[in-house]
């Protein structure tokens, strides 16, 4: 158990945490589809705002005219790249500059366009949408289209054109042991190459804010801005400095924003209205349509790799070499490139020899806002696995078990527990029976094929929190938070443990929403449930020496604190259960006087630093995935029959949620089969633009999915829980399994035409 430097961190009884069927607090809402989010909100005489979008790859406004637009009636403002006060708010001018992970690069109307469908040039403000599409069409610009690159390996040939950043100063180098002696060491030595096509992420509610200034009935003088759509955990960073304002000055009202997936960017969409409503004097809505919020999620890669292993399957040397898009750049160098070729899969292995490239090419393909599907490159791995399989004629699993190192270092000789606990459960869940490749025939004359993955389920350790706990007289306990509520329902999980320490009803745990609370369970990744948990934990267990403290002054027991205890919302004496009474009973009490006396505990914090960040050979928590396929040779088809994932989260903490996100990795890794972004090279403009030409799986593509947890309690947060999902999307899966199936690798998306191609049938 790793929680040992927190409060109870080691716990083994629960009646709260990890509860089967616990409904989300706004789960009705949400299914219903009463919720409202930022982009439903409306304002009586409010006004629209569109953006003129980039036509092309890359282009950059040379001039423009925009008399016949601003003669529309309707047309309220026209507002230009070059106006003054456009220029005042350049987020690249604040300080410090709003071009971190969660801002956008560049001004907040550019003059030049890094990508197809980027905002240029103007915003025009009407009375209705349909006017400002109109308005658009009659602004007359003078276009300079400029060289563009949608293929990261295009941007290392001779004369390829500098996307801001020279990609030959992108080279991360990463080296252990010697390279040499480790292809000595080999009894085969394997060349191959894998891809990972672009795949895009669909947001369920497209981008967007309504704003409007009003002087603050309960603050200082000054107009207060108002903004619907900003997410309230990292908005605030972009909207204070370019619009010169507090704390005390913003009101962030959104509540609900929808299904993210590591999606950290500020649309200029969402900055860009407190502008527009300043200017205009009224409420400004400016949402973009499904095409603008249409964009790369995970970014295309190429890699080649050397391997060298012994008869036995011991993988002794490795040499990466990858070429990784970074979309459309910032205005710093990404540092994705250094993180990956430091932590490539293969550190969870004894092999010592290992040489890791990393070149990032900046591209016009798009803004890459995600920080997923796959780091680390550690589908790479999983074919490795594969191959030295298919070549020795092992199971797959006895590869990956015969390399992975122990849970120590990388000279640990043993199995990490959890995933031998893992593998166990997932075969037996699999009825997993390996078998070299196409030769497995079904009897419907489909061949079958397996795959098996395995990956650490790291946390993210990004902030710290401010967690608050108050138990009020209506005997109900209280959690003021902002939002969002993104799709990740960390803050039920914080509710759950605040049940599970102060011995309160599940029910019974309040989410009090308040746009001016500090505490938002939402962090980086798995880092919003596992160590805001821990955090609220903390003051859980401070509310609950309150309480205890309180109870024992109180008539109704006279007594010390050690002799009570804690049940159901009530506090009662162990030596007469029985005696019981609601938290309530010693907000209110007569005892102390005729007045509430909320009590209220408040911590701030963070747990320890997560183990895999210290060093890449700590495996604590770990995961395995498997996956099994039909493919008809006929027509190129092919089925998911089953997906299985045993995964350790080292503590479940909401079921549901754990549930709900390896359902959600299984769907991502879906998407190995059909998913691709398709570009034309000479202009940089997108083919595959909607979701009929880009194949997105739907529900009735998913086969079955069967979920396992393996509680190892060895992750350093709440309870000894980690994350899970970051790497446990997996697009390529699946097409391991299909090469298992037919004894040919196929570059992603394993398409019927292209399995077609592979078995000669085209």
């Amino acid at each position: 158990m790793a929680d040992i430097e927190g409060s109870n961190g080691q716990r083994t009884e629960f009646r709260a945490v990890g509860r089967a069927n616990v409904p989300g607090r706004l789960s009705y809402t949400i299914a219903t589809g009463r919720a409202k989010y930022g982009t439903d909100a409306v304002m009586p005489g409010m006004l629209h705002a569109k953006f003129l979008r980039c036509p092309y790859g890359r282009a950059r406004v040379k001039g423009m005219d925009t008399r016949r637009a601003r003669a529309l009636e309707g047309v309220v403002d026209i507002v230009t790249w070059d106006d003054p006060e456009v220029l005042a708010v350049n987020p690249g001018l604040t300080h410090p500059p709003v071009n971190t992970m969660a801002g956008i690069h560049g001004p907040l109307i550019p003059g030049e366009a890094e990508t197809e469908d980027e905002e240029i040039g103007a915003v025009v403000v009407a009375v209705t949408p349909e006017i400002c599409e109109e308005a658009l069409r009659l602004i007359e610009v003078q276009w300079e289209v400029l060289p563009s690159i949608v293929d990261a390996r295009d941007g290392l040939k001779p004369g390829a054109p500098v996307i801001r950043h020279d990609p030959k100063k992108l080279l991360s180098n990463y080296t252990t042991g010697d390279m040499e002696s480790g292809f000595r060491e080999a009894d085969h030595i394997v060349d191959f190459d894998w891809g990972h096509s672009r795949t895009a992420s669909h947001i369920p509610n497209p981008n967007g804010s309504l704003a409007w200034w009003a002087q603050d009935p309960w603050g200082s003088e000054g107009r207060t801005l108002y903004i619907e759509g900003v997410c309230p955990t990292w908005g605030a960073f972009q909207l204070l400095p370019l619009y010169n304002i507090g704390f005390d000055k913003l009101y962030r009202l959104t509540l609900f924003q929808g299904g993210k997936y590591c999606d950290w960017i500020i649309r200029r969409s969402q900055l860009i209205t407190p502008l527009l409503a300043r200017r205009t004097g009224r409420p400004v809505r400016c949402v973009n349509d499904r095409r603008n919020d249409y964009y790369v999620a995970n970014p295309q890669r190429y890699c080649h790799v050397k391997m060298g292993f012994r008869k036995d399957g011991t993988i002794t040397a490795v040499e990466e070499s990858t070429i990784g898009d970074q979309g459309a750049p910032e205005e710093t160098a990404s540092a994705w490139g250094a993180f990956e070729a430091r932590f490539s899969p293969f550190n969870t292995t004894r092999c010592v020899h290992q040489k890791s490239l990393f070149q990032e090419v900046y591209t016009n393909s798009g803004r890459n806002t995600l920080s997923q599907t796959s780091p680390f490159n550690w589908d790479v791995m999983t074919i490795a696995e594969q191959i030295v399989a298919e070549k020795l004629g092992m199971d797959v699993i006895d590869v990956a078990l015969k390399n992975v190192h122990g849970p120590s270092s990388q000279q640990d000789p043993g199995i990490p527990p959890g995933l031998r606990m893992c593998v166990e459960k997932g075969k037996k869940a699999m009825d997993w029976k390996w078998h070299p490749a196409g030769t497995r025939k079904l009897p419907d004359g489909r061949l079958h094929g397996l795959a098996f993955r395995y990956a650490l389920s790291p946390r993210h350790a990004q902030q710290p929190y401010t967690a608050t706990v108050t138990i009020q007289a209506d005997n109900k306990v209280y959690i003021p938070l902002k939002g969002p509520w993104a799709g990740i329902y960390s803050a039920d999980a914080a509710a759950l443990v605040v049940a599970e320490e102060l011995g309160a009803k599940v029910e019974d745990v309040i989410l009090l929403y308040d746009e001016k609370a500090i505490f938002t369970p939402c962090g980086g990744g798995s880092d919003g449930s596992t160590a805001s948990s821990w955090v609220m934990k903390e003051a859980a267990v401070k509310c609950r020496k309150l309480l205890l403290d309180q109870a024992a002054r109180s008539r109704v027991f006279n007594t010390s604190p050690e002799n009570l205890d804690t049940r159901d919302t009530m506090v009662f004496l162990k030596q007469d259960p029985g005696k019981a009474y609601p938290f309530g009973k010693f907000i209110a009490d007569e005892g102390f006087g005729d007045h509430d006396l909320d009590i209220t505990a408040t911590f701030f914090g963070r747990p320890p630093e997560t183990t895999w960040a210290k060093s890449g050979h700590i495996l604590d928590v770990m995961n395995t995935s498997y996956c099994e396929v039909a493919v008809d040779t006929e027509t190129g088809g092919v089925e998911v029959t089953k997906f299985v994932v045993v995964c350790d989260p080292g503590k479940v903490l909401r079921l549901t949620s754990f549930e709900g996100q390896l359902h959600q990795a299984m769907f991502l890794s879906q998407g190995g089969l059909s998913e691709e972004f398709i570009y034309d090279k000479d202009t940089g403009v997108k083919l595959s633009t909607n979701m009929f030409e880009y194949k997105k799986p739907t529900i009735l593509d998913l086969g079955p999915i069967d979920t396992y947890a393996v509680e190892t309690r060895s992750g350093n947060a709440c309870y000894g829980a980690s994350g899970i999902s970051h790497c446990m999307a997996a697009p390529l899966l699946p097409v391991c399994a299909v090469a298992n199936a037919i004894g040919h690798w196929i570059e992603p998306p394993a398409t019927p035409d292209r399995i077609l191609k592979a078995l000669g049938k085209v």
